[in-house]
């Protein structure tokens, strides 16, 4: 096996205009594809995250909820680096997006903060090491 990198992360929103609001006009991510799949009452939106990472956002009818924060098993998070945390807060809170206050990771000393999407999706900016 050859495994190069991580494709895409898969996200099930229940408010599908919502979030698509959040991730491209609030977070800035690309729209790659937009599909509406009949059969299944669902959309399908891909966004491009940095270079060569994507988000595949999905809605379905009546999704299950997300049985506890943050500490469900499965999933817990999806990070994101970016090159300034504190300026990345201020950027969110300007839009009117709840940020945790930043911490410090202990293992590699580097910015760290949680935020949540419309569903309640932990969300973390961390930090690039420059």
């Amino acid at each position: 096996m050859d495994i190069k990198q991580i494709h895409h992360v898969a996200i099930i929103c229940s408010d599908y205009k919502r979030s698509k609001a959040f991730y491209t006009e609030l977070l800035g991510f690309r729209v790659i594809a937009e599909t509406y799949r009949a059969e299944r009452e669902s959309y399908k939106l891909d966004l491009e995250v940095g270079k060569g990472h994507q988000i595949e956002l999905f809605s379905f009818p009546n999704p299950a909820e997300r049985p506890s924060y943050p500490e469900a098993r499965g999933l817990r998070h999806l990070a994101f680096a970016v090159p300034d945390v504190e300026k990345s807060v201020q950027e969110l809170q300007e839009k009117g997006v709840a940020v945790e206050d930043i911490r410090i990771d202990p293992l590699t000393g580097q910015k760290f903060t949680f935020f949540a999407d419309p569903d309640g999706l932990p969300l973390e900016l961390y930090e690039e090491g420059i």
